[in-house]
């Protein structure tokens, strides 16, 4: 029964956030005058559908991924239906088709806003500065200086403005690796310690432990909740950024990516925590897709934005053929990559 509730959420999750993802696009094509074919949540064989005015929308069998098939991406297909180069995709201007590529990740960057400032509205907006609120005793940060009330400024050189860029740095830190903190005292005063944290072994699992916990207050209030939602994006985009870089740097290796089967697991976990831990999850997913979706990579959004700077740049547009070649080695790359 739970294994079936699991999925049914990982589901619901994946296929509301795909959901959005794809109405960005659909509502901007629709805006410009673009002639929308299908419009698809989930991937292989239809299992629903239903014919619109203009526009197919249909349910499919793999729910994972979508798709919003406008005119101008296959231009056999267009003729053969008689389509008029005016709603094609081509058709339109450089500003009204950069929106309608970037549209779906915009989407998925507002949900994810609504949803942190929903759960901060309702249950109170948690203080996001990296501040140190107790140290334990004979454990490494209080044996080597630190204390309660020290706001890390920075760690191994750094800059830290959330909770959320300490948790990352030290996870990418390692093992039991000395780390470098730099922190303002009460006193208003800037030093820096070395740390080293202690390795224990808990239910058999290996840990490593500095010995102290950060802020654990919270805010009420529209603004406190505002405040929260923009600086709680604004951390979980720099983080992927910061994954991003590591991954082609060599800093991260791909075993540390979750595909499908990887999310599933994660969001029978948040489960066991409540709403909040999945309207949490659910704002974190929708922020990786966004981000990734900008990706300057074949079949990504932002791969496509990418074309569309080099046709500006050129001066004259990509031959949709070749266009279409790009993005389907793409897509068989990334495909490739979730089953991985």
């Amino acid at each position: 029964m739970a294994t079936i509730l699991n999925l049914l959420l990982f589901v619901l999750i994946l296929g509301f956030i795909v959901f959005v993802h794809e109405f960005g696009h659909f509502i901007m094509a629709k805006k410009a005058g673009v002639y929308v074919y299908e419009f698809s949540i989930g991937m292989g064989p239809k299992v629903w559908s239903k014919q619109g005015k203009e526009t197919e929308y249909s349910l499919r069998a793999i729910p994972i991924g979508g798709f919003c098939a406008m005119a101008g991406e296959d231009l056999d297909d267009d003729e053969l239906k008689k389509i008029p180069k005016k709603k094609r995709l081509q058709a339109k201007n450089a500003w009204q088709r950069f929106l309608i590529m970037f549209f779906g990740a915009g989407n998925n960057f507002i949900l994810a806003f609504i949803l942190l400032f929903v759960y901060a509205l309702i249950w109170k907006a948690p203080v996001l500065d990296p501040v140190i609120t107790d140290v334990v005793d004979n454990y490494p940060s209080a044996i080597a200086g630190l204390s309660s009330g020290d706001e890390i400024l920075e760690i191994n050189g750094h800059k830290t403005s959330t909770i959320d860029d300490v948790q990352l740095y030290l996870t990418l830190n390692g093992g039991g690796k000395t780390v470098e903190f730099k922190v303002e005292k009460e006193d208003g005063s800037v030093r820096e310690y070395k740390v080293t944290p202690q390795k224990e072994t808990v239910d058999g699992v290996e840990t490593y432990k500095f010995g102290m916990t950060l802020e654990d207050e919270t805010e009420s209030g529209i603004f406190a909740s505002v405040k929260y939602a923009i600086r709680n994006m604004g951390a979980l985009l720099k983080q992927m950024a910061i994954v991003v870089k590591e991954l082609f740097t060599g800093g991260l290796s791909l075993s540390n990516l979750s595909g499908p089967v990887g999310i599933y697991s994660v969001v029978g976990e948040a489960k066991a925590y409540g709403v909040l831990t999945l309207m949490q999850l659910t704002a974190l997913l929708s922020v990786n897709v966004g981000f990734l979706n900008l990706i300057p990579f074949p079949a990504f959004d932002g791969g496509r934005i990418f074309l569309l700077l080099v046709e500006k740049i050129k001066g004259k547009p990509i031959k949709p053929e070749v266009e279409g070649i790009i993005n389907m080695i793409g897509f068989i790359l990334i495909i490739a990559l979730a089953v991985y």
